[in-house]
């Protein structure tokens, strides 16, 4: 079973370069998946958004680039390059880019 996927490995990286806006999308690279963790990154364009949700497990988003809002129980929070925040399992919540904003998303099931 292969462990990490569409990245390098034994090579230094910057994780925002490893995916690319396009416009009008949200767009998603996943790295790892398996019943434990889940680990993508997210680019998305300005005004584009993942609609409010649940998720099984507790799940951290670090923004790589950019600024995005993060709703978690229907409270807003805006995310900047370098800050990190935990949406936590089973709490509705949405991810919306309020300016073109890339992110990684891992979450722990």
């Amino acid at each position: 079973m292969e462990r990490m996927k569409n990245i390098d490995k034994a090579e230094v990286l910057v994780l925002k370069e490893q995916v690319n806006y396009q416009d009008g999308q949200v767009v998603s690279k996943t790295l790892a998946q398996n019943d434990y963790v889940s680990i993508t990154l997210f680019a998305f364009d300005k005004d584009e958004e993942i609609s409010t949700h649940e998720s099984g497990g507790d799940a951290m988003v670090t923004c790589l680039d950019g600024v995005g809002r993060i709703t978690i129980d229907g409270k807003e929070y805006e995310l900047h390059e370098g800050e990190s925040i935990v949406m936590p399992a089973k709490h509705p919540h949405a991810v919306y880019g309020k300016e073109r904003f890339k992110m990684l998303l891992v979450v722990v099931f």
